[in-house]
């Protein structure tokens, strides 16, 4: 779903100067939809990538941070490759891998490339999602990648490869996560940092009724006002940050258009929580709504 944003004109004409035309990778510009709470966050990060530099949206699980690097990609017009990092994300997974491949008869081996070295070659975005769930020691093997340098020599081929204008690198970060580490100072250096707070109130409800089937106002009103509640435990420390996804919410709302509100709750929220103290937290909260 496309929004049109009520950009200023010289973030507009930046936009369009900095809007590509791609000969491939087409299925790879992601829709857009991302509501963002303030619009200087939209033009913040706009402004960063028309002028090169990284952006690391970091923000609550659900809050958005995928949603808004796939906005960038469809404003852009610009693909963008993917790199879901986790503890078993190494070299390969990062720049691509050798293999065995048919010339004709003869065998010969092949490089593959990987999601960064597809995004330098092709000057498209590349998304690191979850880039402190890495390993310490892996991610310093794109330090040149994502500072002024944009070069790496690839360890598979020996070959320097520096990237092709209208690359980019957008990361994304959830803190406090078991299985996270803390990024290392020279690598959050490399990036400018935009915190993505949960939407809330009426961009909630606009979301709401433009990205699910549910279309009962009085309904909607009433999961805006669940997610308020939510939001405001999670700030008290009475709930983990899972409870008030917004990914969630909209699960929920989607469900509800087919069964009970309170069931599609507990499939799309409560289900998902670890204790119990909590389960029964939001059980009640909802139980006073619907």
């Amino acid at each position: 779903m496309n929004i049109n944003y009520p950009l200023p004109n010289e973030i507009t004409n930046l936009l369009n100067q900095k809007r590509n035309s791609p000969d491939t990778f087409q299925e790879l510009i992601r829709p857009g939809g991302y509501m963002p709470p303030t619009i200087d966050l939209l033009m913040d990060a706009i402004t960063a990538l028309s002028m090169g530099k990284n952006i690391l949206l970091k923000g609550p699980t659900g809050a958005g941070k995928t949603k808004f690097a796939e906005t960038l990609s469809n404003l852009f017009n610009q693909p963008m490759f993917s790199v879901n990092c986790s503890v078993d994300l190494d070299a390969e997974s990062l720049l691509g891998f050798k293999t065995l491949a048919y010339q004709g008869e003869k065998q010969v081996i092949e490089f593959i490339p990987g999601p960064v070295i597809n995004a330098m070659t092709h000057g498209t975005f590349l998304y690191i999602d979850e880039v402190n769930m890495a390993k310490p020691e892996t991610l310093p093997l794109i330090n040149g990648v994502l500072d002024y340098r944009r070069t790496i020599t690839n360890p598979f081929t020996n070959e320097t490869i520096t990237a092709t204008g209208g690359f980019g690198v957008i990361a994304a970060i959830n803190e406090g996560y078991i299985g996270t580490v803390p990024l290392n100072e020279a690598l959050k250096n490399r990036f400018i940092v935009l915190e993505i707070p949960y939407i809330e109130g009426q961009q909630l409800k606009q979301l709401i009724q433009s990205n699910t089937k549910l279309t009962d106002e009085t309904m909607v009103n009433l999961f805006v006002k669940l997610s308020s509640d939510l939001i405001q435990a999670v700030t008290q420390g009475k709930l983990s940050e899972d409870a008030a996804s917004i990914r969630a919410l909209l699960d929920a709302c989607d469900l509800s258009v087919l069964i009970p509100p309170k069931r599609a709750i507990l499939r799309s929220i409560v289900d998902k929580l670890d204790e119990e103290r909590e389960r029964e937290f939001v059980k009640n909260l909802t139980e006073t709504y619907f």
